[in-house]
């Protein structure tokens, strides 16, 4: 296992946004907060038509740097791979992983108007509705010839080369329990990337995190690749914090 740490400055000027810093900060808490399954949908569904001015003026790092750990690190041919984005917003991750190469994406979000812009963008084979941690994937035995059919709406056990969720596993969104449901998922050989903050308030929850990684390493489920600390991951919104606050990218191989 490799383990690297990463400092970076970025200037975030000149950007067309009529929205400033403290109407995102407060959305950006807004989503933090530990509030019930359906609020947190109505939120994101809300949020929808500014997310992706918002985190590129929070210099939201994380879809990038996923995207670069998986590209950096699979072995297979990336045109045929299959990813499984999971919490995938509004397309940002698939985006990034489609100009690195790879063709095949298949999204799932709580949040149908995330999934409207993600549907817009042209990237998914299929796009799929699920809130994480409330109800369980809609999946079947591994089918090695999976029908990628734009309506298909199974989630096939042991099927994706790469299944990457970015953003979804922190405090007061997604379980750790998560996990697991997502391994499944994965195919022997392939690779599961996830990231998580690093910043006070998400440390109990990197804590439970990181426990479960290892366990289920213990296990022999899967591997360690690499483990990327960034000390620079996205602006700071909380009121104790400022400057950027740290992340992590996990990137395991299934056995």
């Amino acid at each position: 296992m490799e383990n690297n740490t990463i400092t970076a400055c970025v200037r975030i000027d000149g950007m067309a946004n009529t929205r400033s810093f403290a109407d995102i900060r407060n959305e950006i808490l807004s989503a933090h907060k530990n509030t019930g399954p359906q609020d947190k949908v109505s939120f994101y569904n809300t949020w929808a038509e500014n997310y992706e001015q918002d985190v590129a003026l929070l210099d939201y790092r994380a879809p990038l740097l996923a995207a670069e750990c998986i590209t950096t690190h699979f072995k297979g041919d990336k045109e045929r791979a299959i990813i499984l984005d999971v919490a995938c917003g509004t397309g940002l991750v698939s985006a990034h992983l489609r100009r690195m190469g790879f063709c095949q994406f298949v999204g799932v979000d709580g949040s149908e108007g995330m999934l409207d812009l993600a549907r817009e963008t042209g990237l998914y084979l299929e796009l799929k509705q699920c809130m994480l941690g409330q109800e369980s994937l809609p999946v079947q035995n591994g089918n090695k010839h999976i029908n990628l059919e734009p309506h298909n709406s199974v989630i096939f056990l042991e099927t994706y080369d790469v299944v990457v969720i970015v953003g979804a596993l922190s405090v007061g969104q997604v379980p750790v329990a998560v996990v697991r449901e997502l391994w499944q998922v994965t195919k022997p050989g392939g690779y599961m990337c996830m990231t998580t903050r690093g910043n006070a308030d998400n440390q109990e929850y990197k804590t439970e995190l990181e426990h479960m990684m290892s366990t289920m390493e213990e296990e022999k489920r899967w591997s360690c690749v690499t483990v990327t600390e960034v000390e620079q991951w996205e602006r700071a919104v909380a009121e104790n914090e400022s400057g950027y606050i740290p992340g992590a990218v996990y990137l395991y191989q299934r056995n």
